[in-house]
């Protein structure tokens, strides 16, 4: 199977899509129990919901399952949030705490150890590949990480989530800048609700890659999928018209994004 689709853009900015994908090898999918085959934690339908809102962007989207590893999460098995309900390199369980494996068939050390090498690198290496060529070739580089996820999950956060939830990793993952603009447009996001570096903070993948003082900006955003969503439930059927309605504001910020990174790159050009 493919691991990673990628689409080369000439703009500095970067569109990473980690767990839209659904495939799963046959070998792994047997494995898996009714309740993982559902597939209830796949961030639904986000890359038609950013499709051509950045036509420019390069998009680097994984096309496995998050079951069968999470590219968001860091290859060490560390948590992401420590003390924290969470997934983890590969998940024994699903969002609501529930197993999603037959019984005894959860992988183990070496298997995982597999899967880092034939899925997670190879998508982190194809990542690490567009950050360095758009680097090179604007002085700068922008990585904005996208995301969805059911708008309440009890046993991972109280309550209901925000709509638009911006993550930079507490503000170290990119320059005051980016998360300045990215919050003013959510801020002016009539009818929707935002936090900013609330319950999602940046995954992995934002902590890895954002080195603002090597000119790597990266931000992730983590949107409630009542947002986009007919229902958060099976069978997780795209809306249009709510689409159309958020579309428009991810776009603005996408545009401020690229705009800031050119100028940025503009002005380091003309410091002698």
């Amino acid at each position: 199977m493919q691991v990673v689709e990628v689409v080369e853009g000439s703009s500095p900015l970067i569109l990473g899509i980690p767990h839209a994908g659904t495939e799963i090898p046959e070998t792994i999918r047997r494995r898996l129990n009714e309740n993982g085959l559902a597939l209830r934690d796949t961030d639904w339908h986000v890359t038609r919901l950013y499709d051509g809102l950045a036509p420019q962007a390069t998009v680097v989207a994984a096309r496995f399952h998050r079951y069968v590893i999470d590219a968001n999460r860091d290859p060490s098995g560390v948590s992401l949030y420590p003390g924290q309900n969470t997934t983890g390199l590969i998940p024994e369980t699903d969002f609501d705490g529930a197993p999603i494996w037959r019984d005894g068939e959860a992988p183990g050390p070496d298997e995982i150890a597999e899967r880092l090498e034939a899925f997670h690198r190879p998508y982190h290496s194809a990542l690490a590949a567009q950050i360095a060529r758009v680097k090179a070739h604007h002085g700068i580089a922008v990585l904005y990480d996208c995301h969805s996820i059911r708008s309440e999950i009890p046993h991972l956060f109280e309550g209901r989530l925000p709509d638009l939830n911006l993550g930079t990793d507490g503000g170290r993952a990119c320059a005051p800048d980016f998360q300045r603009a990215a919050r003013d447009i959510c801020t002016r996001a009539a009818g929707y609700s935002y936090v900013v570096n609330g319950r999602f903070k940046g995954g992995w993948t934002t902590r890895h890659n954002g080195r603002p003082e090597a000119g790597v900006h990266a931000l992730q955003m983590e949107l409630a999928q009542s947002a986009y969503l007919e229902t958060e439930e099976p069978p997780f059927e795209f809306s249009e018209a709510k689409a159309a309605r958020l579309r428009p504001h991810l776009s603005d910020l996408l545009a401020r994004l690229e705009t800031i990174a050119r100028n940025t790159a503009t002005v380091a050009r003309r410091v002698p």
